[in-house]
C-alpha cells in the first residue's frame, strides 16, 4: 500500500457535507465555485482538500441549510470506515493509549492544518493546534472532530464513554445544549484550548478487535506518509490564533502575543511585515470577522460582542465597527432579523 493509493480522511467532512446538502436539494455549483472547488474534487475520495477550503465549504453549507450544528450532524451517522487509513490504524491498535498516541502522531497525514497533541496527565485525551489556518473561522470542522473522536472511542472499546471535559475556543450563542448532550458532558466554549479529556483509566481500555500484525503494517504506511507531510506555515494565522483567546480578557497587546509566540517585539513585527501585515491591521481584521459572525450567526447581544472582542465600552466597539463597515452593529443585527 502506498500513500497515493491509501484511503485518506483528508476532506472527509467536506464530502459528507456535499452529499448531505445534495440530498436536501441544494444546488452545489455556486457554493463550490465560491470556495474554488469542483464536483470532481468532492466526488473523488482520493483527492486532497485543503483544510482552509474545508472550513469555508462547511460554513457555506451550514448557512445554506440553516444548520448551526452541521459538524455534529455529519459526524453522528456516517460509516466510520470512510475515514480510511487512520481509522484502521486506530481499530487495530491495542488500547486507547495507542489510539490517542497515534491520533496525535498522524494527524497531519489526514489534515495538514490541524495538528493533534496527546495529553497524558491526571486527565488524558487530545488537544488541537491549528497550523497556517485561522482557527476562529472554524466551528463545524472542530465540532465534527470532537464527535467523530468520541464515536471512534466508543465503537472501538464497546463502552459508552463520556469525556470529563470538552473545551473549544470558539463561542456559541446557541446549540450548546445539543452538543453537550451528545458528548455526555458540558462543553466549555470560549476556552483557551481545543481539547477533549477523559479520566486517566480509559487509557487501558482494550480495543475489542485489536490486530497487532495489521497495525504494524498500517503504522509503517503512516510513517512514510508522515515523512513526506509538510504542514502549511502562515505567521499571520499563528498570530490570529494566539490573539483570539486573549480578546475577552483585554490582553491582546502585541507585546503579549509576541511573548506567547516566544519572540521579541522586533522579530514579531518583522515576521508580520514579511507577510505584508501589521499587528494593528491584523487585529482589526480579526475583530471584524468575529464581530460579523457573533452578530449574524450567533445573534449575540451587542454588549456581549463588545466584551468578546476586548472592548470595555459598547460605544468604543460601535465606533470601530462603523469605521470598518460604514454601519452600526445594530444595523447588521436588524438586517439579520428581517431575513
Amino acid at each position: 500500500m502506498t500513500l497515493a493509493r491509501a484511503p485518506s480522511a483528508m476532506g472527509l467532512a467536506s464530502r459528507l457535507a456535499y452529499e448531505h446538502a445534495r440530498a436536501r436539494g441544494i444546488t452545489m455549483r455556486p457554493l463550490l465555485r465560491r470556495v474554488g472547488l469542483s464536483a470532481g474534487d468532492l466526488e473523488n475520495p482520493r483527492a486532497r482538500i485543503r483544510v482552509s477550503d474545508q472550513i469555508e465549504f462547511l460554513n457555506l453549507v451550514a448557512d445554506e441549510l440553516g444548520d448551526d450544528l452541521l459538524g455534529l450532524q455529519l459526524a453522528a451517522h456516517f460509516e466510520l470506515r470512510m475515514a480510511g487509513l487512520v481509522y484502521y490504524v486506530f481499530a487495530s491498535s491495542e488500547n486507547l493509549r495507542e489510539v490517542f498516541e497515534r491520533g496525535a502522531r498522524y494527524s497531519s497525514v489526514v489534515n495538514e492544518g490541524v495538528l493533534q497533541r496527546f495529553i497524558d496527565g491526571r486527565q488524558v485525551g487530545l488537544a488541537i493546534r491549528y497550523a497556517g489556518v485561522r482557527r476562529q473561522a472554524d466551528r463545524h470542522q472542530i465540532e465534527f472532530w470532537v464527535a467523530v473522536l468520541l464515536r471512534i472511542c466508543r465503537e472501538l472499546t464497546g463502552r459508552p464513554l463520556r469525556p470529563l471535559r470538552v473545551r473549544l475556543t470558539h463561542f456559541r450563542g446557541r446549540g450548546q445544549e445539543r452538543l453537550s448532550r451528545y458528548v455526555g458532558c458540558p462543553v466549555e466554549f470560549g476556552a483557551d484550548a481545543d481539547e477533549i479529556l477523559f479520566a486517566r483509566e480509559v487509557l487501558q481500555l482494550r480495543v475489542v478487535k485489536a490486530d497487532p500484525y495489521l497495525n504494524r503494517l498500517l503504522v509503517e504506511v503512516c510513517e512514510r506518509a508522515l515523512a513526506s507531510a509538510r504542514p502549511p506555515d502562515s505567521f499571520a494565522a499563528r498570530v490570529e490564533n494566539a490573539i483570539a483567546p486573549l480578546l475577552p480578557h483585554g490582553q491582546a497587546r502585541a507585546t503579549t502575543v509576541a511573548a506567547r509566540l516566544g519572540m521579541s517585539s522586533r522579530t514579531f513585527a518583522r515576521r508580520l511585515s514579511e507577510e505584508g501585515m501589521t499587528y494593528s491591521r491584523l487585529l482589526a481584521r480579526l475583530r471584524l470577522d468575529l464581530a460579523r459572525r457573533y452578530l449574524v450567526q450567533e445573534r449575540l447581544p451587542i454588549s456581549k460582542v463588545a466584551w468578546l472582542l476586548g472592548y470595555q465600552e459598547v460605544g468604543a466597539f460601535s465606533h470601530a465597527f462603523r469605521r470598518w463597515t460604514g454601519k452600526a452593529p445594530s444595523e447588521l443585527a436588524r438586517q439579520q432579523e428581517r431575513q
